[in-house]
């Protein structure tokens, strides 16, 4: 009986928390899409912040967890790749160190995120072909700061990386890139946090909304 009305509980917290979020991000004229996924209770597409800057960002409550999580996936342009793979070949020292200040600006903003390197095989030597960013906020900790602080963190965690890549490896062709960790994966549109909206048609524009390979979204589910 008490594992029922904990259950009972639980599901009113959630509804409650879902009506919050709707309510706020309506008050705050963001652009809300509505996906299907039978694994959360709620996950919208919503674009932050307004305007021709705005990115896409995964808002989700999974089913089973008492949490908001909110993410954000960025392809790299097929352009900016290939230059990539021009100073991996004549300069590698120079690549690694790229990369390594890029994931420790990555860890600096605070925010959880995930890279996707080209590969062949076992090797993950790059170039780098989409990155994302993710925040859990946990119910007993919801307002609608912190949800639009996440959302702020986030969109400046992002920004970060995408000039860094502008501005070392130019603007692109304005093609999205392969990325190799999502080929033969048929089934990875239908996770939580993997909606299958159409990829994006440069870097700015953004988004699968994936956790990536280095953080699962099953962390959090």
């Amino acid at each position: 009986r008490h594992s029922s009305t904990s259950r009972g509980l639980g599901d009113v917290y959630k509804r409650q928390a879902e009506r919050l979020v709707r309510s706020w991000l309506t008050s705050e004229r963001i652009e809300i899409r509505e996906q299907e996924d039978p694994r959360a209770l709620m996950h919208l597409l919503v674009k932050y912040p307004q305007g021709k800057n705005g990115h896409m960002f995964a808002v989700v409550i999974p089913k089973g967890r008492d949490l908001l999580a909110i993410s954000s996936m960025t392809r790299v342009d097929e352009g900016q790749q290939e230059s990539m793979k021009g100073l991996m070949k004549t300069d590698e020292e120079e690549w690694k160190t790229w990369m390594h200040e890029c994931r420790m600006q990555l860890i600096a903003s605070g925010v959880d995120w995930g890279i996707h390197l080209g590969h062949s095989g076992k090797e993950r030597k790059g170039p780098l072909q989409a990155f994302n960013v993710s925040e859990p906020l946990w119910f007993d900790g919801l307002t609608k700061n912190e949800m639009m602080q996440n959302l702020r963190s986030l969109w400046l965690a992002k920004l970060g990386v995408i000039h860094e890549i502008k501005y070392t490896f130019g603007a692109g062709s304005g093609k999205p890139g392969p990325v190799d960790d999502w080929k033969n994966k048929k089934d990875s549109k239908q996770r939580v946090g993997r909606p299958s909206p159409p990829h994006p048609t440069e870097i700015q524009a953004d988004e699968s909304m994936s956790f990536g390979d280095d953080f699962d979204p099953t962390d959090w589910l």
